[in-house]
């Protein structure tokens, strides 16, 4: 399925009333992130506001209104107010993230550790999930729990990429905890407070909060085809950028479980550290090359079908069509 995304929208809406629709209460929910972002004193809210301005695709606030459109009130104010705390959350994390990874640049611009130092873009994530808890507890007590919740498992998610599985454990299982917690869950989250606020049935609530959840991780986990497959020139990043960090990710796994002798010098490669230029490329070049790519590829395409036959107990139309269109994208992505 070909699709294409609405100007300015992230996901792929086709429909012009609805894309019509959600650009217009982006633009209310852009408006609010910014009011979000304001501290008390001008270096609080200069620091709060610098992920923030600088862009991302704001998926998340746009699935929320994406499916507060399955419920008869998708204009309400909580819808709005639940759209900013899922980006509040997410930016916030991003803050440490890239503490985390000692990263210098994201979306283009410096990262906060870069422009101030450690402690500014830690205390400024800490702000931001204030900011966020603050909204949540104006959605009510259901909301806190379910923020409570996500935000647990993201950080557990964060937690859990830090450290090697268990011996004898499945180590691809560890991963797509990993990736379920730091990515999945505040989709899935996204995904659920839309069209709880939105007023959609019970039923439909819970269908698209597991919808969000293995969306959410397929992302993810094309992302991490895309970083060997892809050039430089289509990615706008150097390939093989986990792999020369030694991050083990979906391909990476699936090679390392293979027992075919013809795998030997690929094994050997991925055992090691990849700080070299050549051995880099040598891996990166026998990882191309692999079945486990095809595997990877193959996975995610399962996981997006799996996706979309959770949108069933919606009517057909415009709505379902774009979450079915997210769906194949993150299918199509990784091919």
């Amino acid at each position: 399925m070909t699709t294409a995304s609405a100007p300015g929208l992230a996901l792929p809406v086709v429909d012009a009333d609805l894309a019509r629709r959600l650009a217009e209460r982006m633009a209310v929910v852009e408006e609010l992130l910014a009011g979000h972002c304001r501290g008390r004193t001008a270096y609080v809210s200069e620091a709060a506001a610098h992920l923030m301005a600088a862009g991302g695709k704001r998926f998340r606030p746009l699935l929320v209104l994406l499916a507060a459109e399955t419920g008869n009130r998708p204009e309400a104010e909580e819808v709005h107010t639940a759209a900013c705390v899922v980006e509040l959350t997410h930016v916030a994390s991003l803050y440490h993230d890239d503490v985390m990874d000692e990263a210098a640049l994201r979306r283009g611009a410096d990262t906060a550790n870069a422009r101030w130092d450690n402690h500014v873009a830690i205390l400024t994530g800490d702000f931001l999930f204030g900011k966020s808890s603050e909204l949540t507890a104006e959605l009510g007590p259901e909301a806190v729990r379910i923020q409570a919740v996500t935000f647990q498992r993201l950080v557990e998610g964060q937690i859990l990429e830090t450290v090697d599985p268990a011996p004898g454990a499945d180590a691809l299982a560890h991963y797509l905890e990993v990736v379920a917690g730091k990515t999945g869950s505040l989709i899935a989250t996204s995904a659920r407070y839309g069209a709880m606020f939105g007023g959609a049935s019970p039923e439909v609530v819970e269908a698209l909060s597991e919808y969000g959840e293995i969306v959410g991780v397929a992302f993810q986990l094309s992302d991490d085809i895309l970083d060997i497959a892809s050039d430089s020139d289509e990615s706008g990043k150097t390939p093989g950028t986990d792999l020369r960090e030694g991050v083990s990710t979906l391909p990476v796994l699936m090679a390392q479980a293979s027992t075919d002798p013809a795998d030997a010098r690929l094994l050997e490669l991925l055992g090691t550290q990849l700080t070299d230029d050549a051995l880099h490329a040598e891996a990166l070049d026998l990882l191309r090359r692999h079945p486990a790519m095809q595997q990877a590829r193959d996975y995610v395409r399962g996981e997006a079908r799996r996706a979309k036959e959770l949108l069933q107990v919606l009517e057909p139309g415009p709505v379902r069509t774009a979450l079915e269109a997210f769906a194949d994208v993150v299918a199509d992505r990784s091919a």
